[in-house]
């Protein structure tokens, strides 16, 4: 392995010196024997091998002839032995010569100063003095070569050197070929090789010595030392080695250093992160150790906690060691017959934590000398037992003449960690209240399917009144505190509502009093019925009449409410079809067969039935990301493939959800595809489908090669006629679907049109994306009702009072229709938000843009009444449309300036002083029309104040020929005349 040095001459004859890798395959220069070349020739003189000496005095073989001095033009040939090519796909030959000045010698007539080079490709050394034929064919000529210097008498002796490309080169080998005739010269030296791009670690990526076998061949790399893949779609690192052996433009890398290590000498390597530092993920660099802990060795990727703290399952690891709290303080108990307040402080040491929770623990001793056991259900707690909040608790159902130990603990995140236990505070309580005896005999008297009629005996009780009852009951399966039920009743009887069929019910009733409550009785089970079984009990007699009367009124609800819908339906097919009335066409929609109209999906209780219904979810295998070509408001939006099983393979968008979403977000996510999958309409962005199943969530929808119609336009400036601007009807047909369907875009705009390449037009935009952020391209308002929406392109109505409706869409439809006639110019220019509004309060709207039909801007007029209700349908903007289309003479007639609308346009007052730029020169060059400086101080025109008047035929007459450039100067001096405008207009 060389680095190969050539000397680039230039015509001052100075040098440089460029140094790429090469790999050498031959070198005559290298050798120190005989070359024994094959020699060729049909008469006298021969090539002939003779030793000379080289720049640097060293002994090398040289190959010369002198056919010139003969006087023939006989082919002399010359070829070199076997070069095997390795694993080169093209190489390259550098020659070294001198050459005889041909008018120097006695027969010049017949004398060249150049000679052939040629190469034959073989797959063996089986090449022989006769084979292959001294001829071209078979072989494949090169070049001709010719020299740069000739020597002659007296001259300056200089010799010649030139490469050149083989290739592409498919077998084992190949020869070189050299063909004189009439030519004087010597062949100092021949070299063979090839480029190769050298070993290489960039990005944290580490690519190989790459031989380029293409115009750019793909390198594949790995990650360095201590880095991984990492990413959505981790991919392994690639780069491109050019022909010339350089490395092209930047690594395509997805490594990242491992949790412990951290980029080094610029992204080279992986450098271990020191004592007391760590990194836990793979971005970043390596920081600090959080609070209270630590790291004894290099490469952490987490820090150890110190002694005493802990860290919870939940915390990251680059948040503080804490530990548990110490104990609650100064508990406060208020006594109530046999209900119990508890009230504490908080610790004075939270741990370092903020979800500080509480505990109470219970004990009962209910007699000197018994033991004190837990108190179990024989309590309740308002409002829980664990997990408290807040530090107040109430216990009731405290029996009498018992001492009670209340234990209260503090908790955070890491107690359950802790080897301690949770620091606590004990209060003893001694009830000295009576409370009423236990209920019994709890009977059954009915039972349905979904409820239990019940019935208890009365209590002896002779110091207190019974005020109540408290009914607890719950599932026998699952029976816990949190999931019974409780309720209360005046007299011995209940009826318990709303239970589960043929379940079996555990029920407890107590007594409360003036004293307090009393404890429950024992559980007594009863069942619900199961489905179509009625109740055996003989008490239920009761009950029949009034169910009889109500399945009876049922009955005739139901039987009126069917006659009333038959004769709607009835009078609204009647009424329709004799009218036609276009403000029914919603009704009309409903009752006619395959239209449908727009379904909220916010009004699904469950939003992901909503996308079962209207998305179709597709197999991740289907799908093949290939390159992510953007970000959105949730995640990446990739470029991909999308190729189901039996259909063929297509290009699809696809915007993901990014991890970590939450539930609020996924919803709002899919959203827009539970709404783009209920159109099917030629200009409307179809949806391919969803991805649910898996991570990450897909939204694939169908690819439109030209992007956004605003960047076309602009990027395609003047090379659309006008017909052609109108035959993009297709926007006002595909809103004319989604009016019918009841659905109002809100948000429609050049921006969120969407173009193929066969340049049809496709309303996009169906997300919850439509209200733009304060930074993005197209400035926002923020309206008094809240939210922000897109002032240039929305309806005064909807900015003053958010009504949106189809009437609105039509406003911005006209918008869009003027961005689409100036070839994606901004609406209004530069502007301000609130300029805009007060001018379109004031009744200005925009003027016709350059060459646009008269027609056409006076469609884009009746789109723009502030009255919403006289503004034309979708319907009725696609039939003016057809019209214009089918009329092609009409789109000649051009609007001008002040002719034609109605109210006034925003030029169609005064011409003001043009105060933007200083001079026409720097004017001209802030809209990079500098070209046509001297044209404009040549015809007279030096300030801006001149140039309000300037018309199309002026910038004729000034060499500005070329439609684009005379739009662009004409739009940058109206702009800069309603710049001032605006300014006194607000004043």
């Amino acid at each position: 392995r060389v680095c190969m040095c050539i000397i680039l001459i230039s015509n001052a004859e100075k040098s440089s010196l460029l140094c790429l890798p090469s790999e050498v395959l031959m070198n005559t220069k290298t050798e120190t024997s005989d070359l024994k070349w094959t020699i060729y020739s049909a008469s006298k003189p021969e090539w002939d091998e003779v030793s000379g000496l080289d720049e640097e005095n060293n002994s090398v073989r040289i190959y010369q002839i002198l056919s010139c001095q003969t006087g023939t033009s006989t082919s002399h040939w010359l070829r070199s032995g076997f070069i095997q090519r390795q694993e080169a796909s093209q190489v390259y030959v550098e020659l070294r010569f001198t050459m005889i000045e041909c008018s120097s010698r006695t027969h010049h007539r017949s004398c060249k100063e150049t000679f052939n080079l040629y190469y034959y490709q073989t797959d063996s050394d089986d090449a022989t003095s006769a084979y292959p034929p001294w001829m071209e064919n078979p072989y494949t000529k090169v070049d001709t070569v010719a020299a740069d210097f000739l020597l002659r008498e007296g001259g300056e002796k200089k010799f010649n050197m030139k490469t050149f490309k083989l290739g592409p080169l498919s077998k084992r080998g190949f020869y070189l070929a050299f063909q004189a005739q009439g030519t004087c010269m010597a062949l100092l030296s021949v070299r063979v090789f090839f480029k190769k791009c050298p070993a290489l670690v960039s990005a944290l990526s580490s690519f190989p010595e790459t031989v380029p076998r293409t115009l750019v061949q793909e390198a594949q790399g790995v990650c360095v030392e201590h880095a991984t893949q990492h990413g959505l779609r981790p991919r392994p690192p690639k780069l491109f080695c050019g022909e010339d052996g350089q490395w092209v433009g930047q690594p395509t890398t997805s490594c990242a250093c491992l949790p412990g290590f951290e980029p080094a000498e610029g992204q080279k390597r992986c450098r271990a992160c020191p004592v007391g530092q760590f990194k836990w993920g793979t971005e970043g660099q390596c920081t600090t150790c959080p609070g209270f802990s630590y790291a004894t060795t290099r490469g952490a990727s987490v820090c150890l906690c110190r002694s005493g703290y802990l860290r919870a399952k939940s915390d990251t690891p680059d948040t503080p060691c804490t530990k548990p709290p110490s104990a609650p303080r100064s508990i406060v108990t208020q006594m109530n017959d046999s209900t119990l307040g508890l009230e504490w402080n908080e610790p004075l040491e939270s741990g370092g934590r903020t979800d500080l929770s509480y505990s109470i623990r219970c004990t009962v001793c209910r007699a000197a000398g018994a033991p004190c056991l837990s108190c179990g259900d024989s309590v309740s707690y308002r409002p829980t037992q664990y997990g408290l909040v807040e530090r107040r608790v109430e216990v009731w159902g405290l029996l009498p003449q018992a001492t009670y130990i209340f234990t209260i603990q503090a908790l955070n995140g890491v107690s359950q960690l802790s080897s301690k236990e949770p620091a606590s505070k004990s209060v003893n309580i001694t009830t000295t209240h009576d409370v009423p005896s236990l209920v019994s005999l709890i009977q059954r008297i009915d039972s349905t399917e979904s409820s239990l009629t019940l019935h208890w005996s009365v209590p002896d009780h002779p110091r207190y009144t019974i005020l109540r009852y408290q009914i607890r009951y719950c599932e026998k399966e699952r029976r816990s505190e949190d999931q019974c039920h409780h309720t209360e009743s005046n007299r011995n009887q209940a009826v318990l509502t709303d239970l589960r069929r043929a379940t079996p019910y555990e029920v407890q009733v107590r007594v409360h009093t003036a004293a307090g409550y009393g404890s429950f009785s024992p559980a007594s089970v009863f069942h619900t019925l199961p489905d179509g079984e009625k109740s055996m009990w003989g008490q239920d007699s009761q009950f029949l009449l009034p169910g009889i009367l109500i399945a009876a009124g049922m009955l005739l609800l139901v039987t009126f409410i069917s006659v009333a819908a038959y004769c709607i339906r009835k009078h609204s097919r009647a009424k329709d079809s004799e009218l036609g009335d276009k403000n029914n066409q919603y009704l009309v929609s409903q009752a006619l067969p395959g239209v449908k109209v727009y379904i909220d999906p916010f009004t699904y209780e469950d939003p992901n039935e909503a996308v079962r219904e209207f998305a179709k979810e597709i197999d991740v295998s289907f799908v093949k990301i290939e390159e992510v070509i953007g970000a959105g408001e949730f995640g990446e939006v990739c470029r991909g493939r999308l190729k189901i099983p039996g259909k063929k393979e297509n290009y699809v968008p696809i915007k993901t959800l990014k991890g970590g979403y939450t539930d609020k977000q996924r919803r709002d996510f899919l959203s827009e595809a539970s709404i783009m999958g209920q159109f099917q309409h030629p200009n409307i962005i179809h949806l391919e489908g969803v991805i649910t199943a898996s991570c990450p969530v897909m939204i694939l929808t169908e690819f439109m090669e030209n992007g956004a119609l605003d960047s076309f336009l602009r990027l395609n400036d003047s090379q659309f006629t006008p017909i052609q601007l109108v035959g993009m009807r297709g926007i006002a047909s595909g809103m004319k679907y989604l009016s019918e369907m009841s659905y109002v875009h809100r948000d429609l705009a050049a921006r969120n049109i969407l173009i193929n390449s066969n340049l049809v037009c496709k309303v996009s935009d169906f997300g919850l994306s439509r209200f733009l952020q304060e930074n993005s391209s197209d400035p926002t308002y923020t309206s008094s009702l809240g939210g922000k929406i897109p002032i240039r392109w929305t309806a005064p109505e909807a900015i003053a009072f958010r009504k949106f409706t189809s009437a609105s869409d039509v406003w911005s439809y006209g918008i869009v229709m003027w961005e689409v006639m100036s070839f994606g110019e901004r609406p209004y220019w530069d502007m301000s938000n609130q300029d805009v509004i007060n001018a379109i309060e004031q009744d200005y709207r925009l003027p016709p843009p350059p060459d646009c039909p008269t027609h056409l801007h006076q469609l884009m007029l009746d789109c723009w009444q502030k009255d919403r209700s006289a503004r034309p349908r979708f319907a009725d903007l696609v039939s003016a449309l057809d019209k214009l289309i089918r009329n092609p003479a009409s789109l000649k007639i051009v609007a001008q300036d002040g002719v034609g609308p109605s109210y006034p346009l925003l030029d169609q007052r005064a011409p003001l002083a043009l105060s933007g730029c200083a001079s026409v020169g720097e004017w001209l060059r802030t809209i990079k029309m500098e070209r046509y400086e001297d044209s404009f101080l040549q015809a007279g025109l030096s300030t801006v104040d001149q140039l309000s008047q300037i018309s199309t035929q002026d910038l004729l007459h000034m060499g500005v020929t070329l439609a684009g450039h005379q739009r662009k100067i004409l739009s940058s001096i109206q702009s800069m005349t309603l710049r001032n405008k605006s300014a006194t207009t607000v004043t």
